[in-house]
């Protein structure tokens, strides 16, 4: 005759299914991928969907999609062509930069396109053909931490757009507010359309880097513009093809001959002396 288990066991023993129900685990970064190529766009998406730490939950074909969607997903990264119809990267950007980090993915190469979307707050620039699969995940991962990832023909751009003292204005003008209406007061405080993103300074002007050609040496000068501009000794770094290390050095010096002991002094002098202020004495 079988053996019955009593009542308690029966209740309180082992389930009777076969293992606990899985729960997959929940990617570690959300994206929002933003071009208005969808050959372009599907080839990002798919490079990314493939990781298993990396979730691309929308997709944009200009800026004011993508700002539509980092309002209703809230990524991690937000990855954003130059060039779109509608509203386009640039006019996005410092709107898109208060939601999430911004990386730029790009055929734009131009030296005054690069120069302005650092200067609205990417916190990376990649042009295509320069960039592994690989590479692109890396630079994923680390504008979400905020170490900028520049390709080749990026770091250069803004390298010869620092040292061309001649160069044009940029070609974008000031960005459209009206196209992108804040999505609480608090997330998106009222602000003046050509304003950077918050913690981001202005570039400085061509004639306070003359006065301050005086004081500093060139590569002193292009540092002083980096610091300026709001990026990290890393991001700076990376920038110059130099070491975090020599950076520093460079920063101790520049301190020491504008006699200001911060970054925010210098910052806060270096814009003085555009206005025509006082020249600092060290």
């Amino acid at each position: 005759m079988p053996h019955t288990p009593p009542d308690g066991a029966r209740r309180h023993g082992a389930p009777r299914h076969r293992g606990a129900p899985h729960t997959p685990a929940r990617p570690g970064l959300r994206v929002v991928v933003a071009d208005d190529n969808p050959v372009v766009r599907a080839g990002l998406s798919a490079l990314l969907s493939g990781r298993q730490d990396i979730e691309v939950v929308a997709e944009a074909c200009d800026g004011r999609q993508a700002y539509e969607e980092a309002v209703r997903h809230r990524p991690d990264v937000i990855l954003l062509d130059v060039r779109m119809p509608g509203v386009d990267g640039l006019t996005a950007l410092p709107h898109l930069v208060r939601l999430a980090p911004v990386l730029m993915t790009t055929y734009s190469r131009e030296n005054e396109t690069v120069h302005e979307a650092l200067r609205l707050g990417a916190g990376g620039y990649l042009v295509h053909g320069e960039f592994t699969a690989d590479q692109l995940v890396t630079a994923v991962h680390d504008v979400k931490l905020g170490r900028a990832h520049f390709t080749p023909t990026a770091s250069s751009a803004l390298l010869a757009s620092l040292r061309d003292q001649h160069a044009s204005a940029p070609a974008h003008g000031p960005t459209d507010t009206t196209a992108f209406p804040p999505p609480t007061a608090a997330r998106f405080p009222a602000s003046s359309p050509s304003d950077p993103p918050d913690g981001c300074a202005q570039r400085p002007s061509r004639t306070q880097v003359g006065v301050a050609h005086s004081l500093l040496s060139q590569r002193e000068v292009e540092v002083m513009d980096l610091i300026a501009s709001g990026m990290t000794n890393q991001q700076i770094a990376a920038t110059c093809f130099i070491s975090q290390k020599t950076v520093k050095n460079h920063i101790n010096r520049i301190f020491a001959k504008l006699n200001t002991e911060s970054r925010g002094q210098a910052i806060a002098l270096w814009h003085s002396l555009s206005q025509g202020g006082p020249r600092p004495h060290g």
